[in-house]
């Protein structure tokens, strides 16, 4: 969708900032542990969310339940950084976006540090006047895992997407 004018431009700068925003909005939420706040940026009912060994979702509210049962513990300390965003709009209330992700956790309970790469492919429309996540996926491009429970840390896993389980 190429604008024309200088209002539909001006209206396509603010929605892929909207866009922006959003999905800012969702990684600060995950890294506070905040469940209503991350619910809040997807759209109600039926969505798409397809986060690999993490699980396939068919609502928001299947997401937060695992996300509050394992991500929500003071000792999953996690850092959730969304860069090189991609957005293009497909209509005046459709839009879609690639964005890469680095991922850091450190789980002091296991003693382990993850680090991971990857890039999320995601859908969004504008529901009521707010632009919300209508389907996702995370694609891992890059995986490690290390064991800090010694002074010397320990490679558990490196390539490309973490095993299941961890």
């Amino acid at each position: 969708m190429a604008p024309v004018d200088l209002a539909q431009r001006l209206q396509a700068l603010e929605d892929i900032e909207a866009i922006r925003t959003l999905k800012a909005r969702y990684l600060f939420c995950c890294d506070r542990k905040d469940p209503q706040g991350m619910r809040a940026c997807f759209a109600d009912g039926p969505v798409e969310i397809d986060y690999g060994v993490v699980g396939r979702f068919e609502t928001a509210d299947a997401l937060v339940q695992v996300f509050v049962e394992i991500g929500c513990r003071d000792h999953m300390v996690e850092m959730h950084h969304g860069a090189n965003p991609q957005i293009e709009l497909l209509g005046p209330d459709h839009a879609r976006g690639i964005w890469s992700l680095h991922y850091f956790l450190i789980n002091t309970q296991e003693r382990s540090l993850t680090q991971l790469g990857g890039y999320y492919e995601d859908e969004y429309r504008r529901i009521a006047g707010a632009w919300k996540i209508t389907k996702t996926r995370f694609v891992a491009t890059s995986t490690l895992v290390l064991d800090i429970a010694s002074p010397a840390a320990k490679a558990l896993f490196a390539g490309r997407a973490p095993p299941q389980g961890k």
